[in-house]
C-alpha cells in the first residue's frame, strides 16, 4: 500500500474518531498515533489531511451537500462522509494530485472501509464536484 493511501486511511480513521467521540482533533490524532505504528511520511500527510479538513469543515460539508442529490450529510454513513471530506479537501487544496487519482483513491478506501454501495456513491458525488470545479 502506498504512503498516501495509508495517509488517507489514517485521516479517515482520525476524522471518524473525532466525529464519534467529540474529541479535539489534536487529541484524537495523537491517540491514534500512539496506538498504531505508522511511517513518519504517512503520518505527516495524514496530519495535513485531518487538519486541512477541519480547517475547511463548513466549506467542504457545503460542497458535499450541494452535490449529494437527495442526501443530507447526517443521513450518510460516518465512513462515507469522512472519505468524501478527505477527497474534497484534496480536490480543492492539493492541486498537485490529479482529480482522477483523488477520486480513485477515495473509491479504494471506500471499498476497504465502507459498504458495497460506498464506492459508487462516493464516485458519483466526487465526479459531480470535480466536473463543477473544472467548469469554474
Amino acid at each position: 500500500m502506498g504512503t498516501r493511501r495509508k495517509s488517507r486511511e489514517i485521516a479517515l480513521q482520525s476524522l471518524y474518531q473525532i466525529e464519534m467521540s467529540n474529541q479535539p482533533p489534536e487529541e484524537a490524532f495523537d491517540i491514534f498515533c500512539q496506538h498504531f505504528e505508522v511511517s513518519k511520511q504517512s503520518l505527516s500527510y495524514a496530519r495535513e489531511l485531518v487538519f486541512g479538513v477541519r480547517g475547511k469543515w463548513d466549506e467542504i460539508n457545503e460542497m458535499i451537500g450541494v452535490h449529494a442529490d437527495n442526501w443530507r450529510m447526517e443521513r450518510m454513513s460516518v465512513v462515507d462522509r469522512n472519505i468524501l471530506r478527505v477527497a474534497v479537501y484534496e480536490l480543492c487544496c492539493q492541486k498537485d494530485i490529479p482529480a482522477r487519482v483523488v477520486i480513485n483513491e477515495a473509491i479504494e478506501v471506500a471499498k476497504r472501509y465502507g459498504t458495497d454501495e460506498s464506492g459508487p456513491f462516493i464516485n458519483g458525488i466526487l465526479d459531480a464536484i470535480q466536473k463543477k470545479m473544472a467548469i469554474g
